[in-house]
């Protein structure tokens, strides 16, 4: 199962053969119609039916119409999904929800990870795949890769070569949890040594 917003790492998971029974999505996005193409469900929870993006978007009501629309899926993959779930919806996958950042967590949590990265000036940053929880980026980590930064890298030009990382790294994660989870192991026990 996958919630997404990013087309292109959908596009990756499937030539990994990662198996896939819906895509959802908060908005209208590229990841719908690449599911649709390919023949897997996709379904839009549109945020503007529960308040859209501002101070009355409802969020526990948001969280709880997603998990209802996802219940009978063993694992949760989110990959460019802008909107922040509650604990409700936590407690419906627990443990169960992956995330993918573009950082070497816990350096440079949120949405602004590349710029605050370029803006620390530091010489390498990354990706991480991670269990998701109620705290925003700061689940267990299962895997992460070092991307280097270089001297006349833009937000633009670093981004991108964190998700030619990330369009490796994230389908072979999910491949590994899904493998754990049946065989009776839980995700936390698929981290990287």
């Amino acid at each position: 199962m996958l919630v997404s917003g990013s087309g292109t790492l959908l596009e990756a998971m499937l030539r990994h053969g990662v198996p896939i029974d819906v895509v959802a999505s908060d908005r209208a996005c590229r990841g719908l119609d690449v599911a649709t193409l390919a023949g897997v469900p996709a379904v839009l929870i549109d945020r503007q039916h529960f308040g859209g993006f501002g101070s009355g978007f409802d969020r526990n009501a948001y969280s709880a119409a997603l998990a209802d629309e996802l219940r009978g899926c063993n694992l949760i993959a989110m990959a460019g999904f802008g909107t922040v779930l509650t604990g409700e919806f936590h407690r419906h996958f627990p443990g169960r929800v992956l995330n993918t950042h573009p950082s070497l967590l816990p350096a440079f949590k949120g949405w602004h990870a590349v710029r605050d990265a370029l803006s620390a000036g530091v010489k390498e940053t990354g990706c991480t795949v991670h269990v998701a929880t109620e705290e925003l980026d700061a689940g267990p980590i299962l895997a992460q890769r070092v991307v280097a930064v270089r001297p006349d890298d833009t937000e633009e030009s670093l981004h991108e070569r964190i998700k030619e990382v990330e369009r490796s790294l994230y389908p072979s994660v999910i491949s590994r949890v899904l493998n754990a989870l049946n065989d009776g192991h839980e995700p936390i026990t698929c981290a990287e040594n």
